[in-house]
């Protein structure tokens, strides 16, 4: 049985899923059973607890197997290293493993690999990006500094333990996890990278793992050559329901969704998860592509975050972030740019999970110019020049001087588009808070809850609060939501959402909708609700 995020569940049936989101030579280089995916450069080294964004993450989840995955066609979870989770009281969690399971250095996996590598990421001092999400377990607290500033060094001595005193390994293939309260939906995320098993040669030298990283998913790593190609093979010994139908996949780092889409034309890429707009304009894809196009709602919402009060303090202003907001036309930009494949965004949360709500953003998230300009005056007005800072490597430009022009028709406020020039150093530069204005930011759920476009996001101190956003009453929403089960926990997370709209930490733009191709060489391409691609489905014609 699987989780919906509203209730506890106790017992997964077995099953299969995948859950994912220069030019190099193309595949006719490499061997026959060789599939190419259009890629992109990782921010980090491919390292779960490290990897937080789509471009490592599509990478990561096909490494390492999770205790569950997360169904291609439905995002339900299913069990994959895991025999069973169970609870009594939602609290203390008992998790058995299957026996057998290796990784791709044939070390056997056991319980101690996950709460070793759990320890292991929720310890501040290694700096993990993902610590937050183990935040729940009981004694997070003690292997976090006190009053730590971001930024800050945290060494051993600023913390008082070493492990969670919420992990306890029973036997070789049983562990418990106590929360430090009741959360009937814990399990759900347990599908997401962060909380993949480690095996010893990572906690022997976790500082090059990264480059040449031993997992235990359906495919092991096989080279990674920055800024081309990053490539894996199909690993024999996976003990997964379905097996790869291909014998390599090749990550191919593209610069440019052009050149990418014509590689694709040219049978030269295989799969290329999301068109550019130049091939959606009056159906093009169509003509170009015929029937090799998968289209597909996802779970992500595209926005754009405001800088933090103490990186600009000239957007700090809600009512400022709120004129914007008002100021952007999305439906003119979603036809003009998108031809029509996105829908404007309502609210934070995207369609397709339990307890997504239309309009949690009220008047804010609509075109409304006189209302704009009427917050605007009401904010101070706005002296200076705006930005929007984007990746360059993406097809981002268009709609990212769209969203500008729309903004400094309607207030009078120059706005531009700032290019950074790929994904790697555009999220470096916004980890280190060297952003200010707006920026380009797209949120793609890391599991299917309506909590993972909320609380890891605008929480305070969150792993992926980029806008540095702190609300005393979200947070106490986020929590009260945590702690309860069914209708009332969905009602919290609703409220939660839509006080998000009095402080506006970011605008939402549209929710996503994908449209991927496939080149002629293959079939049976899946894209999953993550906006990824189910390599496990893929078949060679």
């Amino acid at each position: 049985m699987g989780w919906s995020g509203r209730g506890v569940a106790l017992v997964l049936v077995a099953g299969v899923a995948v859950a994912a989101c220069g030019e190099p030579d193309g595949p006719a280089d490499a061997a026959p059973s060789s599939v190419a995916v259009r890629g992109c450069d990782p921010e980090s080294p491919l390292v779960p607890a490290h990897t937080g964004e789509s471009c490592g993450g599509q990478v990561v989840d096909q490494l390492f197997s999770k205790l569950i995955r997360y169904d291609p066609d439905t995002a339900e979870p299913v069990f994959e290293i895991a025999e069973s989770i169970e609870s009594d009281d939602n609290q203390t969690w008992v998790i058995t493993l299957r026996p057998g399971w290796t990784f791709h250095d044939g070390q056997e996996i056991t319980a101690h690999s996950f709460v070793d590598a759990w320890n292991w990421a929720a310890y501040a001092p290694n700096g993990a990006m993902n610590s937050r999400f183990f935040q729940p377990i009981e004694g997070y607290a003690d292997l976090q500094p006190d009053g730590a500033r971001r930024g800050t060094e945290i060494t051993p001595d600023m913390v008082s333990r070493t492990e969670m005193s919420g992990l306890r390994v029973d036997d070789d293939l049983t562990f418990t996890v106590t929360l430090a309260q009741p959360e009937a939906a814990f399990p759900l995320r347990l599908g997401y990278a962060a909380f993949s098993p480690l095996p010893q040669r990572f906690f022997d030298d976790p500082e090059s793992f990264g480059d040449a990283p031993v997992g235990s998913g359906p495919f092991e790593f096989v080279e990674w050559v920055r800024g081309s190609a990053i490539t894996l093979r199909a690993y024999d010994g996976y003990r997964g329901d379905t097996q790869p139908q291909i014998d390599e996949v090749i990550f191919k780092i593209y610069q440019d969704d052009t050149a990418a889409y014509s590689d694709l034309q040219a049978d030269n890429l295989d799969i290329m998860p999301y068109l550019p707009s130049s091939a959606l304009a009056d159906g093009a894809y169509i003509s170009d592509l015929g029937d090799r196009f998968v289209q597909r709602d996802s779970l992500v919402v595209s926005k754009v975050t405001f800088a933090p009060e103490e990186v600009d303090p000239s957007v700090a202003d809600p009512r400022l972030r709120q004129a914007i907001s008002m100021a952007i036309d999305r439906e003119a930009i979603i036809a003009s740019i998108f031809h029509g494949t996105r829908e404007p965004a309502t609210g934070w949360v995207a369609p397709g999970v339990e307890g997504y709500q239309t309009n949690a953003c009220g008047e804010y998230c609509t075109f409304q110019p006189e209302q704009a300009r009427a917050l605007l005056a009401a904010a101070g007005g706005y002296d200076e020049t705006l930005t929007l800072t984007y990746n360059a490597d993406g097809e981002n430009k268009p709609w990212v001087d769209a969203t500008c022009n729309s903004i400094s028709n309607t207030l009078g406020v120059e706005c531009v588009g700032v290019p950074v020039p790929d994904f790697g150093a555009f999220r470096s530069k916004i980890n280190a808070r060297k952003v200010g204005g707006m920026f380009r930011n797209v949120w793609q759920a890391d599991y299917p809850s309506i909590e993972s476009f909320l609380g890891p996001v605008y929480g305070t101190g969150a792993t992926y609060n980029d806008a540095d956003y702190s609300d005393p009453e979200f947070d106490r929403l986020i929590d009260e939501a945590a702690g309860s089960k069914g209708d009332d926990a969905i009602a919290a997370y609703q409220h939660a959402e839509q006080s998000l709209a009095q402080g506006m930490p970011s605008i939402p733009l549209w929710y996503m909708s994908t449209v991927a191709g496939y080149s002629t060489r293959i079939s049976d391409v899946k894209i999953t609700p993550f906006q990824t691609v189910d390599l496990l489905s893929v078949t060679l014609r």
